[in-house]
């Protein structure tokens, strides 16, 4: 099995086309953690944020009087 230090050696030596399309794909992957955890977050809101309204918790507002007040604040 090959070391991370053996892997960069025998990288190195690859073209750069070769190479750059490897890092592309590299960060792609991390890209793809970061966006699973911060969609894992976002339910985990998502749910806290139901219950509390499910639980009658919640301030709500009717919809009406959160866009006449958005027009007022515009003017």
């Amino acid at each position: 099995m090959l070391t991370l230090d053996d892997l960069k050696r025998e990288l190195r030596a690859r073209p750069a086309e070769e190479r750059a399309e490897l890092a592309e794909m590299l960060l792609a992957s991390l890209d793809d953690q970061q966006d699973a955890d911060v969609e894992a977050a976002w339910a985990q809101e998502i749910a806290a944020r139901i219950g509390t309204y499910e639980r009658g918790e919640a301030e709500v507002f009717a919809a009406e009087d959160v866009f006449a007040e958005a027009r007022r604040l515009a003017k």
